[in-house]
């Protein structure tokens, strides 16, 4: 399965913030915001991701990033030279895909919570169609909206509806088979402008293969389109660390969990940064793994 980080985009709602840097670039607390998508590719268990951005932001997140090798996996990267939509990405990362099933994340979207790695199990096990997430929210005629009957089959999917037909708004974490290239290929530009990742996962639907599995009480989804909503998830990513000691989204432990780093390599990028308190943290992750078992 192949990863694709969408980190395109002006990041507009949050001038001017975000008027000369990339919004997934922005740290929520204490690490970029895009370290929180790539940690749910690698929590996912892919290796091979592509990171598609804006030309002019391509350079910054090649040095942040680099091949990926730190976290043991391979990393490219494509660019999106106009902003076509979020289905657009798979015509960028179609050579990349290459048939293959994948899991798209948007650059500025949080997950985090206990049952999280269940869901992205479920999904990554699920060989054909395509999987959604639905995520109970207050206003649901502001985001995409999934519905569904008592056995979860998806009866709709809507982008921001007059009238929503359920209380669960689509995030942006999607599993697809290895038709969804070819699929994308056949989208019309909506009256906006864009190919609609609605309109691609209206298709699946259309065949039967489209799949939710739900984000209920005890994972959140952290908002970060206003500034607001980005303090917010700062003070939460800040509350739940401190008060734990453990870290969200740190792709590092993650890749160590994986198996995809060696404890050597762990320690190697502890001591480079071992004069703030991430690298701090990468150093005594062996003992804490060695203490809870």
């Amino acid at each position: 399965m192949k990863g694709i980080i969408l980190a395109g985009g002006k990041g507009s709602r949050l001038y001017p913030m975000t008027k000369a840097v990339s919004k997934p670039l922005i740290p929520i607390y204490d690490k970029p915001m895009v370290y929180y998508p790539l940690s749910v590719l690698l929590m996912a268990g892919i290796r091979e991701i592509i990171v598609i951005t804006a030309p002019a932001d391509l350079s910054a997140y090649q040095r942040l990033l680099d091949d990926g090798a730190q976290f043991g996996i391979r990393i490219r990267y494509g660019v999106q030279k106009v902003a076509r939509g979020i289905a657009d990405a798979f015509l960028i990362a179609e050579d990349f895909i290459a048939g293959d099933r994948s899991c798209l994340v948007l650059g500025d979207n949080l997950f985090y919570g206990a049952n999280f790695q269940n869901l992205l199990s479920a999904a990554t096990a699920r060989e054909s169609g395509a999987t959604v997430f639905g995520y109970p929210v207050k206003n649901p005629e502001a985001y995409g909206v999934v519905s569904f009957d008592r056995n979860r089959n998806v009866l709709s999917i809507e982008e921001k509806p007059r009238h929503p037909k359920s209380r669960y708004a689509v995030p942006g974490l999607y599993f697809y088979d290895e038709n969804a290239v070819e699929m994308a290929k056949t989208l019309k530009p909506s009256a906006r402008g864009e190919l609609e990742i609605t309109a691609l996962n209206e298709l699946y639907l259309k065949e039967g293969r489209l799949h939710v599995e739900l984000m209920e009480r005890g994972i959140a989804w952290l908002d970060t389109g206003t500034p607001e909503g980005m303090l917010n998830a700062a003070q939460y990513v800040e509350a739940v660390q401190t008060r734990q000691g453990l870290y969200i989204a740190c792709p590092e432990e993650i890749a160590w969990q994986q198996g995809f780093i060696s404890d050597e390599q762990l320690h190697a990028t502890g001591e480079e940064l071992k004069m703030t308190e991430y690298g701090q943290y990468l150093l005594h992750l062996k003992q804490m793994n060695e203490e809870e078992e």
